[in-house]
C-alpha cells in the first residue's frame, strides 16, 4: 500500500466570513454552533474530517479583525496583530454543511478548562461575527482499504461522526468513541458495516486512556486503514500499537494529536 497523502485541501482556499445563526446544547459535554451568511457560498465542502480555522472575537473585542493576506499569509499577519484586536484561531471540524439555506454546523466539545474555544459556544449569540479558513481533511483511505479502524476522544468525535455520516453504504469499520459522559452519547447514522463502541470515562481517567485500552485489550477486523485523533498519547500510542502488535504499516495509519493533557493552545 503506498504512503498516503496527509491532508487533500480545496483547489482554492480564501478566509470567509460568517455569523451565528443559533446555538444548540446537545449533551452535558457538547454543543453545536450553526452558522450562515452569504461568505459560506464560496466554501467547499470535501467531506469527511474536513477541518478549518475558526477565527472569533476575544472577550472585550467589539468587534471582529480578520487578515486579510492571501493563503497562508493570514498566520504571519495575524501574530503581528497588537493583542488587543488578534482574533482567537482555533480548528473545528465542518459537522454538516448545507447548501439550501446556507448553513454550516460546528460541534464542540466542551471541558471545564477548555480554554477560548470551549467558551465561544457557550456566549455566543445570534449575530456574532466569524471567520472561517478552510484546511481540507486528513481521512483519506485509499482505494480498496475495505476494512477500517476509527478511534477518537471527545475532540474528535465530531470529525469521527462527520466521517461516517459521509461515508459510503459499503464502509466496514470498527470505531471506538471516548467521551466523558454517558449524557454525551446518542444515536449515530452510520453504514450498516460499522460497529461503533462509545467508551464514557465518567471522571475515572484520562482523556483518551479508555479508548486505548479498548483498542489493545479487544480483537477486532485486521483494518486496512486506520483513522487515529485526539488527545497526544492516544494517538501515539494508537499508532505504535496497530503498528508493532498488529503489524498495520505506518502509511496505512493516519494519526493525530489535537491536544495535549496539560497543555493549551497558543493564542
Amino acid at each position: 500500500m503506498s504512503l498516503l497523502p496527509k491532508r487533500q485541501t480545496p483547489e482554492t482556499r480564501s478566509l470567509v466570513r460568517a455569523h451565528v445563526l443559533h446555538v444548540e446544547r446537545t449533551s452535558e459535554h457538547f454543543a453545536t454552533v450553526t452558522l450562515g451568511g452569504p461568505g459560506l457560498a464560496a466554501f467547499e465542502p470535501l467531506g469527511g474530517d474536513q477541518c478549518f480555522r475558526l477565527f472569533f472575537r476575544r472577550e472585550g473585542q467589539d468587534a471582529l479583525r480578520l487578515p486579510t493576506a492571501a493563503g497562508n499569509g493570514w498566520i504571519v499577519q495575524t501574530l503581528l496583530m497588537r493583542a488587543e484586536v488578534r482574533p482567537w484561531v482555533r480548528n473545528y471540524t465542518v459537522r454538516s454543511f448545507r447548501r439550501e439555506p446556507l448553513e454550516l454546523d460546528v460541534e464542540f466539545a466542551l471541558h471545564a478548562d477548555g480554554g477560548p474555544g470551549g467558551a465561544f459556544p457557550l456566549r455566543a449569540r445570534p449575530g456574532e461575527e466569524v471567520g472561517l479558513f478552510d484546511e481540507g481533511r486528513t481521512y483519506l483511505p485509499p482505494e480498496g482499504a475495505r476494512r477500517q479502524l476509527i478511534v477518537a476522544d471527545e475532540t474528535a468525535v465530531p470529525a469521527a461522526l462527520a466521517i461516517l455520516e459521509t461515508a459510503p453504504a459499503d464502509l466496514a469499520a470498527t470505531v471506538l468513541l471516548e467521551v466523558p459522559a454517558k449524557d454525551d452519547v446518542h444515536d449515530v447514522s452510520a453504514p450498516s458495516g460499522v460497529d461503533i463502541t462509545w467508551l464514557p470515562r465518567e471522571g475515572t481517567a484520562r482523556p483518551g486512556q479508555l479508548a486505548l485500552e479498548a483498542l489493545t485489550a479487544n480483537a477486532f477486523p485486521q483494518p486496512d486503514y486506520a483513522w487515529i485523533a485526539g488527545e497526544s498519547a492516544l494517538a501515539t500510542g494508537a499508532r505504535r500499537y496497530l503498528h508493532r502488535e498488529r503489524e498495520v504499516p505506518k502509511s496505512a495509519i493516519a494519526f493525530f494529536g489535537y491536544w495535549r493533557l496539560g497543555r493549551s493552545a497558543p493564542g
